[in-house]
Protein backbone atom coordinates (compact mmCIF):
# COMPACT_ATOMS: atom_id res chain seq x y z
CA UNK A 1 0.00 0.00 0.00
CA UNK A 2 1.12 3.29 -1.02
CA UNK A 3 1.66 6.52 1.44
CA UNK A 4 -1.19 8.31 -0.61
CA UNK A 5 -3.23 4.92 -0.31
CA UNK A 6 -2.37 4.73 3.64
CA UNK A 7 -3.35 8.35 4.38
CA UNK A 8 -6.83 7.63 2.34
CA UNK A 9 -7.83 4.43 4.06
CA UNK A 10 -7.06 6.41 7.29
CA UNK A 11 -9.12 9.02 6.40
CA UNK A 12 -11.89 6.62 5.77
CA UNK A 13 -11.59 4.49 8.66
CA UNK A 14 -12.03 8.02 10.73
CA UNK A 15 -15.26 8.99 8.92
CA UNK A 16 -16.81 5.98 9.83
CA UNK A 17 -15.81 6.00 13.48
CA UNK A 18 -16.82 9.50 13.69
CA UNK A 19 -20.16 8.93 12.38
CA UNK A 20 -21.12 5.86 14.64
CA UNK A 21 -20.52 8.20 17.99
CA UNK A 22 -23.45 10.07 19.04
CA UNK A 23 -23.08 13.67 20.59
CA UNK A 24 -24.31 11.91 23.65
CA UNK A 25 -22.07 9.04 23.46
CA UNK A 26 -19.62 11.41 23.86
CA UNK A 27 -20.64 13.89 26.43
CA UNK A 28 -21.20 16.28 24.40
CA UNK A 29 -25.64 18.18 23.70
CA UNK A 30 -26.63 17.67 20.74
CA UNK A 31 -28.50 20.89 19.82
CA UNK A 32 -31.45 18.87 18.13
CA UNK A 33 -31.75 16.63 15.23
CA UNK A 34 -28.71 16.61 12.66
CA UNK A 35 -28.72 16.17 9.32
CA UNK A 36 -25.75 13.27 9.39
CA UNK A 37 -25.45 10.91 11.82
CA UNK A 38 -22.39 10.84 14.42
CA UNK A 39 -19.97 13.38 15.93
CA UNK A 40 -19.39 16.82 13.67
CA UNK A 41 -14.87 17.41 12.76
CA UNK A 42 -15.24 19.74 15.07
CA UNK A 43 -16.20 17.62 17.93
CA UNK A 44 -13.76 15.61 17.18
CA UNK A 45 -10.89 17.91 17.51
CA UNK A 46 -12.42 19.63 20.54
CA UNK A 47 -12.53 16.26 22.47
CA UNK A 48 -9.04 15.03 21.06
CA UNK A 49 -7.49 18.61 21.56
CA UNK A 50 -6.26 19.27 18.15
CA UNK A 51 -6.92 22.02 15.81
CA UNK A 52 -10.35 21.83 13.72
CA UNK A 53 -8.13 22.89 10.48
CA UNK A 54 -5.54 20.37 11.32
CA UNK A 55 -8.47 17.69 11.95
CA UNK A 56 -10.07 18.15 9.12
CA UNK A 57 -6.94 17.71 6.55
CA UNK A 58 -6.17 14.72 8.48
CA UNK A 59 -9.98 13.14 7.08
CA UNK A 60 -9.12 14.48 3.99
CA UNK A 61 -6.16 12.11 3.57
CA UNK A 62 -3.69 15.09 2.98
CA UNK A 63 -0.21 14.67 3.94
CA UNK A 64 0.18 15.20 7.74
CA UNK A 65 2.37 12.98 9.71
CA UNK A 66 0.31 12.89 13.07
CA UNK A 67 2.71 11.96 16.69
CA UNK A 68 1.54 8.70 18.56
CA UNK A 69 0.50 10.98 21.31
CA UNK A 70 -2.08 12.67 19.08
CA UNK A 71 -3.54 9.88 17.80
CA UNK A 72 -3.77 7.95 20.93
CA UNK A 73 -6.08 11.63 21.93
CA UNK A 74 -8.32 10.61 18.43
CA UNK A 75 -8.88 7.25 19.34
CA UNK A 76 -9.88 8.15 22.86
CA UNK A 77 -12.26 10.98 20.98
CA UNK A 78 -13.74 8.33 18.97
CA UNK A 79 -13.74 5.64 21.76
CA UNK A 80 -11.91 3.13 19.51
CA UNK A 81 -11.53 -0.60 20.77
CA UNK A 82 -7.71 -2.31 21.04
CA UNK A 83 -8.01 -3.36 18.11
CA UNK A 84 -9.36 -0.39 15.98
CA UNK A 85 -6.85 1.96 17.34
CA UNK A 86 -4.19 -0.46 16.19
CA UNK A 87 -5.44 -0.91 13.13
CA UNK A 88 -5.61 3.30 13.22
CA UNK A 89 -1.92 3.40 14.07
CA UNK A 90 -0.59 1.12 11.63
CA UNK A 91 -2.55 3.21 8.76
CA UNK A 92 -1.07 6.35 10.48
CA UNK A 93 2.43 4.71 9.63
CA UNK A 94 2.83 4.67 13.59
CA UNK A 95 2.67 0.63 13.61
CA UNK A 96 4.89 -2.41 12.73
CA UNK A 97 4.52 -2.91 9.06
CA UNK A 98 6.96 -5.59 7.27
CA UNK A 99 9.20 -4.57 4.98
CA UNK A 100 9.27 -7.31 2.79
CA UNK A 101 6.57 -10.37 1.98
CA UNK A 102 7.29 -13.52 0.91
CA UNK A 103 6.30 -14.36 -2.69
CA UNK A 104 4.14 -17.23 -1.26
CA UNK A 105 3.07 -17.75 2.33
CA UNK A 106 5.47 -20.15 3.48
CA UNK A 107 5.96 -23.61 3.28
CA UNK A 108 3.48 -26.32 5.19
CA UNK A 109 6.33 -28.54 7.00
CA UNK A 110 5.49 -32.41 6.94
CA UNK A 111 5.19 -32.43 10.48
CA UNK A 112 2.76 -30.00 10.35
CA UNK A 113 0.50 -31.58 7.91
CA UNK A 114 1.23 -34.96 9.93
CA UNK A 115 -0.03 -33.42 12.92
CA UNK A 116 -3.29 -31.94 11.05
CA UNK A 117 -3.46 -35.65 9.92
CA UNK A 118 -3.19 -36.93 13.64
CA UNK A 119 -5.72 -34.40 15.29
CA UNK A 120 -8.39 -36.31 12.82
CA UNK A 121 -11.62 -36.68 13.59
CA UNK A 122 -11.18 -32.87 14.33
CA UNK A 123 -11.36 -30.83 11.51
CA UNK A 124 -8.13 -28.84 11.33
CA UNK A 125 -6.51 -26.70 8.85
CA UNK A 126 -3.53 -24.37 7.77
CA UNK A 127 -3.85 -20.58 7.08
CA UNK A 128 -1.25 -18.07 5.43
CA UNK A 129 -1.20 -13.90 5.90
CA UNK A 130 -3.28 -14.12 2.64
CA UNK A 131 -6.25 -15.95 4.44
CA UNK A 132 -5.75 -18.95 1.85
CA UNK A 133 -5.70 -22.44 3.29
CA UNK A 134 -2.52 -24.16 2.80
CA UNK A 135 -3.08 -27.38 4.25
CA UNK A 136 -5.61 -29.70 6.07
CA UNK A 137 -7.49 -32.80 7.02
CA UNK A 138 -9.57 -34.77 5.64
CA UNK A 139 -11.87 -33.81 8.13
CA UNK A 140 -11.70 -30.34 7.55
CA UNK A 141 -12.12 -31.18 3.69
CA UNK A 142 -15.33 -32.83 4.21
CA UNK A 143 -17.02 -30.79 6.81
CA UNK A 144 -15.78 -27.01 5.93
CA UNK A 145 -15.92 -27.76 1.74
CA UNK A 146 -12.06 -25.99 1.53
CA UNK A 147 -12.10 -26.23 -2.07
CA UNK A 148 -15.77 -25.52 -3.53
CA UNK A 149 -14.94 -21.76 -4.33
CA UNK A 150 -15.28 -20.59 -8.00
CA UNK A 151 -12.54 -18.56 -9.64
CA UNK A 152 -9.07 -17.86 -9.39
CA UNK A 153 -9.10 -17.88 -5.66
CA UNK A 154 -10.68 -21.23 -4.95
CA UNK A 155 -8.41 -21.69 -1.88
CA UNK A 156 -8.76 -18.25 -0.34
CA UNK A 157 -11.02 -18.39 3.01
CA UNK A 158 -12.81 -14.79 2.26
CA UNK A 159 -13.48 -15.03 -1.60
CA UNK A 160 -15.14 -18.89 -0.64
CA UNK A 161 -17.24 -16.89 2.09
CA UNK A 162 -18.70 -13.81 -0.32
CA UNK A 163 -18.54 -15.82 -3.78
CA UNK A 164 -19.37 -19.74 -2.69
CA UNK A 165 -22.72 -20.67 -2.58
CA UNK A 166 -22.06 -23.89 -0.96
CA UNK A 167 -20.11 -22.24 1.53
CA UNK A 168 -23.56 -20.03 2.30
CA UNK A 169 -25.74 -23.28 2.52
CA UNK A 170 -22.92 -23.94 5.63
CA UNK A 171 -24.92 -20.82 7.39
CA UNK A 172 -28.22 -20.92 6.17
CA UNK A 173 -29.35 -18.14 8.79
CA UNK A 174 -26.92 -16.39 10.32
CA UNK A 175 -24.43 -16.06 6.81
CA UNK A 176 -24.30 -12.28 7.11
CA UNK A 177 -23.12 -12.38 10.54
CA UNK A 178 -20.66 -14.58 10.02
CA UNK A 179 -19.33 -12.85 6.80
CA UNK A 180 -19.04 -9.84 8.22
CA UNK A 181 -17.29 -11.21 11.37
CA UNK A 182 -14.96 -12.75 8.94
CA UNK A 183 -14.46 -9.79 7.00
CA UNK A 184 -14.01 -7.02 9.85
CA UNK A 185 -11.17 -10.02 11.71
CA UNK A 186 -9.63 -10.22 7.75
CA UNK A 187 -9.49 -6.07 8.01
CA UNK A 188 -7.98 -6.47 11.19
CA UNK A 189 -5.66 -9.09 10.64
CA UNK A 190 -4.15 -7.87 6.24
CA UNK A 191 -3.80 -4.39 7.80
CA UNK A 192 -0.09 -4.88 7.99
CA UNK A 193 0.46 -6.82 4.55
CA UNK A 194 -1.58 -4.25 2.62
CA UNK A 195 0.70 -3.22 0.67
CA UNK A 196 0.81 -6.82 -0.81
CA UNK A 197 -0.56 -6.74 -4.85
CA UNK A 198 -1.89 -9.89 -4.57
CA UNK A 199 -4.08 -9.05 -1.52
CA UNK A 200 -4.47 -5.51 -3.25
CA UNK A 201 -6.03 -7.49 -6.29
CA UNK A 202 -8.31 -10.10 -3.90
CA UNK A 203 -9.72 -6.72 -2.56
CA UNK A 204 -10.74 -5.30 -5.78
CA UNK A 205 -11.91 -8.58 -7.55
CA UNK A 206 -14.06 -9.14 -4.47
CA UNK A 207 -16.02 -5.53 -4.76
CA UNK A 208 -16.11 -6.86 -8.55
CA UNK A 209 -17.78 -10.13 -7.49
CA UNK A 210 -19.64 -9.06 -4.31
CA UNK A 211 -21.85 -6.07 -3.73
CA UNK A 212 -22.00 -7.21 0.24
CA UNK A 213 -18.07 -7.35 -0.03
CA UNK A 214 -18.26 -3.68 -1.38
CA UNK A 215 -21.19 -2.66 1.05
CA UNK A 216 -19.21 -3.70 3.61
CA UNK A 217 -16.01 -3.39 2.81
CA UNK A 218 -16.57 0.35 3.17
CA UNK A 219 -17.64 0.48 6.56
CA UNK A 220 -13.77 -0.37 7.91
CA UNK A 221 -15.32 -2.83 10.87
CA UNK A 222 -12.40 -4.06 12.49
CA UNK A 223 -12.60 -7.13 15.33
CA UNK A 224 -9.92 -9.16 16.59
CA UNK A 225 -9.99 -12.52 15.43
CA UNK A 226 -10.07 -15.15 18.52
CA UNK A 227 -11.86 -18.40 19.79
CA UNK A 228 -15.12 -18.93 18.68
CA UNK A 229 -17.89 -21.27 18.23
CA UNK A 230 -18.37 -21.94 15.29
CA UNK A 231 -22.09 -23.81 13.90
CA UNK A 232 -22.92 -24.76 10.16
CA UNK A 233 -25.45 -26.72 8.55
CA UNK A 234 -24.18 -29.41 7.10
CA UNK A 235 -25.73 -31.00 3.73
CA UNK A 236 -25.44 -34.58 4.65
CA UNK A 237 -25.46 -34.26 8.26
CA UNK A 238 -27.87 -31.53 9.68
CA UNK A 239 -26.15 -29.01 12.09
CA UNK A 240 -22.91 -29.44 13.98
CA UNK A 241 -21.12 -26.97 16.55
CA UNK A 242 -17.37 -26.92 17.19
CA UNK A 243 -15.28 -24.65 19.75
CA UNK A 244 -12.94 -23.11 17.01
CA UNK A 245 -9.49 -22.84 18.65
CA UNK A 246 -6.47 -20.99 16.86
CA UNK A 247 -3.08 -21.81 17.35
CA UNK A 248 0.50 -20.21 16.15
CA UNK A 249 2.90 -21.90 14.40
CA UNK A 250 6.16 -19.76 16.52
CA UNK A 251 8.29 -21.23 13.45
CA UNK A 252 6.15 -19.39 10.67
CA UNK A 253 4.47 -16.42 12.32
CA UNK A 254 2.55 -15.67 8.77
CA UNK A 255 0.46 -19.35 9.39
CA UNK A 256 -2.16 -20.11 11.83
CA UNK A 257 -3.43 -23.16 12.85
CA UNK A 258 -7.37 -23.68 13.47
CA UNK A 259 -8.79 -26.63 15.13
CA UNK A 260 -12.49 -27.68 15.50
CA UNK A 261 -13.61 -29.32 18.36
CA UNK A 262 -16.88 -30.75 18.87
CA UNK A 263 -18.92 -28.77 21.05
CA UNK A 264 -19.83 -30.87 24.63
CA UNK A 265 -23.21 -31.72 24.85
CA UNK A 266 -23.55 -31.88 21.07
CA UNK A 267 -23.51 -34.91 18.94
CA UNK A 268 -21.42 -33.23 16.54
CA UNK A 269 -18.65 -36.06 17.60
CA UNK A 270 -20.51 -38.79 16.11
CA UNK A 271 -21.92 -37.13 12.82
CA UNK A 272 -18.05 -36.30 12.07
CA UNK A 273 -17.27 -39.57 12.28
CA UNK A 274 -20.19 -40.94 10.57
CA UNK A 275 -19.55 -38.81 7.61
CA UNK A 276 -15.89 -39.96 7.48
CA UNK A 277 -16.72 -43.14 7.27
CA UNK A 278 -18.95 -42.38 4.51
CA UNK A 279 -16.23 -40.87 2.54
CA UNK A 280 -13.63 -43.72 3.29
CA UNK A 281 -16.13 -45.97 1.67
CA UNK A 282 -16.76 -43.80 -1.11
CA UNK A 283 -13.24 -43.74 -1.27
CA UNK A 284 -12.47 -39.93 -0.87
Amino acid sequence: MSDEQRRHELADFLRTRRMRISPEQAGLFSGGRRRTPGLRREEVAHLAHVGISWYIMLEQGQDIRPSRAVLQSIADALQLSPVERQHMFVLADQGPLPADLPDDEGQISPALQRMLDALEPLPAYVVGYRWNYLAWNTAAAEILNLESAPGPYRTNALWSMFTDTEIRQLHPDTWEQVAQKMLAEFRADSAPHMHDPWLQRLIADLQDASPEFRTWWHRHDIRAKADSVKRIIHPLMGSLAFEHTILQAVAAPGLKVMVCAPLPGTDTMEKIQELLEIAQAQGI
